[in-house]
């Protein structure tokens, strides 16, 4: 076992799946010598050469096009978004192409590619280094949209967006990159994709979360174990395909849930599941489902309105104790 940090395990797992597989090739902007801007790819090049992890200009809609055809070549690309905000850029390669090839082709083409990077506020970044766009990608056919929450799924998760044959898009939040660690052991087998994980069990209340709310909800249930509410932690890990049937037997057992995301709550993955859970299981539900999400407006610069736009513990504190004495 080795203490790492959640960056430290997105690198382990890539140099893993480039020595596993020499069809593995990481193309970025300042991904190889530089280690790219959070050093999330540093020494990768160092130990696999420039023909397999390769400098890029600045120009994200050539990183994904080149991605898709080199993954239609029959290679393993793995491309970085230095910050997943300035995805849009590659928005018509990533849904339009990788997204609908196989069905435009019948089943007869792969498309392996992994879109990765880092999202999230909580760092002061404002505008364009902050956001969450992951619900953009949750409604394409096609698409694979993974958000890991843990040290563990970060390294297992992304060992399985590489091998599978599908165009997978890989959010890391930023905020989690140093902030988290946790043990690995030397050998680590990859995470189902399109399985939630119950991180907590719990009896009371449910709360549905990914990404970089995952820890401020189990620091919550910890806390409300203090004052005898047991709240179960359901991390969705994979937002396309969403694992609903966790969720259900869940929401079954505790018959309150409480949705906590850092996107917004319009348009959010958050509205489809409390749809699902409204539409499907409201005999078994005690108390109207609550949401803790972030503000709908952008993230400002300043920490001190930042920390008013995002969620946090206390937020989502103060929503599960309403639903618990409801």
């Amino acid at each position: 076992m080795a203490v790492m940090t959640y960056l430290q395990a997105i690198n382990l797992a890539l140099k893993e799946e480039m020595r596993r597989d020499a069809d593995v090739v990481i193309l970025g902007e300042d991904v190889g010598e530089l280690g790219g801007a959070f050093l999330v790819t540093e020494g990768i090049q160092t130990e696999f050469g420039k023909d397999r992890i390769v400098d890029t200009p600045i120009s994200e809609i050539l990183i994904t096009g080149a991605g898709v055809g080199m993954a239609l070549a029959g290679l393993r690309p793995v491309c970085e978004m230095q910050f997943m905000d300035f995805i849009t850029c590659g928005f018509d390669q990533i849904v339009n192409m990788a997204g609908t090839a196989r069905y435009r082709h019948g089943g007869s083409v792969k498309v392996p590619m992994v879109v990765r990077g880092p999202s999230g506020g909580g760092v002061h970044g404002a505008l364009f280094h902050s956001q969450n766009p992951e619900a953009w990608f949750t409604r394409v056919p096609g698409l694979k949209v993974v958000c890991p929450g843990t040290v563990w799924d970060a390294r297992g998760l992304m060992k399985a967006a590489i091998r599978d044959n599908n165009p997978v898009i890989f959010f890391e939040h930023k905020r989690l990159y140093r902030s988290l660690k946790a043990d690995l052991p030397d050998v680590q087998e990859p995470e189902p994709l399109g399985k939630c994980k119950i991180q907590r069990a719990g009896d009371d209340l449910t709360i549905v979360t990914y990404g970089g709310t995952v820890p401020m909800c189990l620091t919550v249930a910890e806390a409300l174990a203090q004052v005898n509410i047991s709240a179960e932690v359901v991390d969705l890990r994979t937002l396309r395909p969403l694992d609903f049937e966790t969720i259900r037997a869940s929401v079954k057992k505790t018959s309150k849930l409480l949705i906590v995301h850092e996107d917004r709550r319009i348009g959010g993955i958050g509205a489809d599941i409390c749809s699902r859970v409204v539409e499907e299981l409201w005999s078994d539900l005690d108390a109207p489902p609550r949401f803790v999400t972030a503000a709908d407006c952008h993230t400002p610069f300043h920490q001190n309105l930042e920390s008013v736009v995002l969620p946090n513990e206390q937020q989502i504190l103060d929503e599960a104790q309403k639903l618990a004495a409801y």
